[in-house]
């Protein structure tokens, strides 16, 4: 499903444990890490979208987690141009997404990363919140910002802003020329 514009609708989910700190996976076959995240059926809403892409990607059950809060409107990022497949109809050139906040509630024996046939994550650890936007993939990096940025306020014991020694170069040059921007999180429209 891609929208008019050319972005597919998507869900990030982040998992917090009870010290603040965020679930970080290890994509399968990569050296590259991500939140979960994954995209929007047609006949889904955000909500649901979140809740089925957490048990296909780590396992998780609604009853393993409670949800904090999620972010407002749309946070986008475009694909290179190298990942654009100009052949394929509707071109999608992006994503659009929601991020979910959620408190772990169970043990972490509750996660699963094999549990959809095609697992996403092989390996994953706990990190401190703001620590993984220095190794975010560059063209996702704005919207992870965002996100953390809307998303901090929710969780004691987490600086609300973002250390300036973790923020990327390019981030913190479009800081210097527009500020922080993206919507602060609420609760409104993505049920």
């Amino acid at each position: 499903m891609i929208d008019r514009s050319g972005f597919r609708p998507n869900v990030g989910i982040i998992v917090c444990n009870h010290r603040g700190e965020v679930f970080w996976g290890k994509r399968v076959g990569h050296r590259s890490w991500q939140f979960p995240q994954g995209g929007i059926n047609f006949d889904e809403r955000p909500l649901e979208a979140m809740y089925r892409e957490l048990r296909e990607e780590v396992g998780l059950l609604p009853e393993h987690v409670s949800v904090m809060a999620w972010t407002r409107g749309w946070l986008r990022y475009r694909l290179p141009r190298n990942m654009v497949r100009r052949h394929v109809q509707p071109v999608c050139i992006g994503q659009k997404q929601k991020w979910f906040l959620l408190r772990l509630r169970a043990d972490e024996s509750a996660f699963d990363l094999n549990a959809s046939s095609k697992p996403e994550f092989d390996g994953w650890e706990w990190r401190p919140f703001w620590s993984i936007l220095p190794e975010v993939i560059y063209f996702k990096r704005n919207v992870y910002f965002q996100a953390l940025h809307a998303l901090a306020p929710f969780l004691e014991d987490v600086p609300g802003e973002c250390p300036r020694d973790l923020i990327p170069e390019q981030i913190e040059r479009r800081l210097e020329r527009v500020g922080p921007t993206g919507d602060r999180a609420g609760n409104a429209d993505a049920r």
